[in-house]
């Protein structure tokens, strides 16, 4: 009995000490952190956006976080700046990512801010990158005889275009576009907001 009392306190201090030091400490560092002026809040279309994003769980593939270039050629790839804290100011949760299936969307908003491109990429990836292994997400999307005025229709390439209609985008595809290409950091930070990737 005593032993199990040992490893129990043993266990509860373990417990303690790894909250202190993975959620107090590095909450209490970074709590006053400020957003950039660049940065801009979420619309309310791309706060939802966001949940459909969340929901689809595309942070599994996607990261939003670009590393040093001594931890990785990020900046090679086109990805932009390592990211620092005051980035993720309006993000909750936030979704960073840990794998990389998929190219890092912390600026896919500067690489691809064409809502059509978007769109057609959400509808079939293949049909604006191929070789991808992203999935397609036709459930976002319509197939109607005729567009509707005031509908997003999605430009598709023949191959990839249904024989005949027209395919809409819905609401909630167009939110998560809109999402994406809200996703561009490429402001300039201050020295103090660089010291953090030091």
């Amino acid at each position: 009995m005593n032993r199990l009392l040992t490893i129990f306190i043993g266990a509860l201090i373990t417990l303690a000490l790894a909250t202190l030091l993975l959620v107090a400490l590095p909450y209490r560092e970074l709590r006053a952190v400020k957003a950039p002026e660049a940065l801009a809040p979420y619309t309310v279309a791309q706060l939802r956006g966001r949940g459909t994003y969340i929901s689809m769980g595309c942070v599994y593939c996607h990261t939003q976080q670009p590393r040093a270039d001594s931890f990785g050629p990020d900046g090679l790839r086109g990805w932009g700046r390592p990211s620092v804290p005051a980035d993720y100011a309006y993000d909750d949760p936030h979704q960073l990512g840990v794998a990389r299936t998929g190219p890092d969307l912390f600026n896919v908003g500067a690489r691809q801010p064409s809502v059509d491109w978007q769109l057609t990429h959400l509808y079939q990836p293949r049909a604006v990158s191929p070789g991808s292994v992203m999935p397609s997400y036709p459930f976002l999307f319509r197939h109607v005889a005729q567009a509707a005025p005031g509908e997003k229709v999605v430009s598709l390439p023949p191959q990839y275009a249904p024989a005949h209609g027209q395919i809409v985008a819905t609401q909630e595809a167009l939110d998560l576009a809109a999402y994406l290409i809200s996703l561009n950091h490429t402001y300039l930070i201050s020295a103090s907001e660089a010291g953090a990737l030091q």
